[in-house]
């Protein structure tokens, strides 16, 4: 931890921004991070809330080299642990890192680890469910970001939208919406919640409601791209594929 109340503080605020998953959150989660590395250099949870930081440009599309911000979350992360090896929730976000690089034992390996370091914190099984919707494991996610969600009293919108995820890859369609749904109660300018809508939409074949959510997306997102969208998707091709067909008859390009 931090002797420096101040560094605190700032982390906690930093984490309730950063989770929102939206462009303004993250950037104003970053600057205070930066405040608070000046404040307290040696508080390992700084590291790893930047790391989340700069996963998250990757994920929302919001930096101008993807590669460049996944390697300096890679490199956050991993001073993160450097400087406390017991931070379960760096382990965790390094295992983000990993299953978007696709080294998905790696990523899980990480995310198991946080687990077994603090097997009560709601943020590290709702990482290691992350982990395993990637890993083409969303059957086994299920019952982490429930237990998540059981957990956190005040879940933020990133838990429905992982649950959300690993229903409409389990082929729970009606779930997959209700979870989105809950998602956009907390907070409804991001547009993960929009993407799990459209695509369990299409697959049901309710095309006007797919329709609908994916002029949602483009609202939140007006550079949203398929072309981008498909490089970041950390899944095997032939998921990655469906997932972008799907998007692409809901009306994006």
């Amino acid at each position: 931890g931090t002797k420096n109340s101040d560094a605190f503080i700032k982390y906690m605020r930093a984490f309730e921004l950063y989770n929102r998953v939206t462009k303004e959150g993250n950037a104003q989660a970053r600057k205070i991070l930066e405040e608070a590395v000046a404040l307290d250099p040696e508080y390992s949870r700084l590291y790893m809330g930047l790391a989340q930081t700069h996963f998250y440009d990757v994920w929302l599309g919001t930096t101008e080299s993807p590669d460049q911000s996944l390697a300096r979350a890679f490199e956050l992360a991993q001073k993160a642990i450097s400087l406390d090896d017991s931070n379960a929730a760096a382990h965790g976000t390094l295992g983000q890192v990993y299953v978007m690089k696709r080294q998905y034992d790696k990523a899980i390996a990480e995310c198991e680890r946080a687990v077994s370091l603090d097997p009560n914190s709601a943020e590290n099984l709702m990482r290691l469910g992350t982990v395993l919707n990637y890993a083409g494991r969303a059957g086994e996610a299920i019952p982490y970001l429930q237990n998540a969600i059981r957990l956190n009293p005040l879940p933020t919108a990133n838990y429905f939208v992982q649950l959300a995820f690993a229903y409409r890859e389990s082929r729970e369609y009606e779930k997959a919406i209700e979870a989105a749904k809950k998602a956009l109660q907390r907070e409804p300018n991001t547009q993960s919640p929009y993407i799990h809508m459209t695509i369990s939409y299409i697959r049901l074949g309710r095309e006007e409601e797919a329709r609908a959510s994916a002029a949602e997306i483009l609202r939140i997102n007006p550079r949203f791209s398929l072309e981008r969208y498909a490089k970041i998707l950390p899944f095997s091709q032939p998921v990655a594929d469906r997932v972008v067909e799907d998007l692409r008859k809901a009306g994006l390009k």
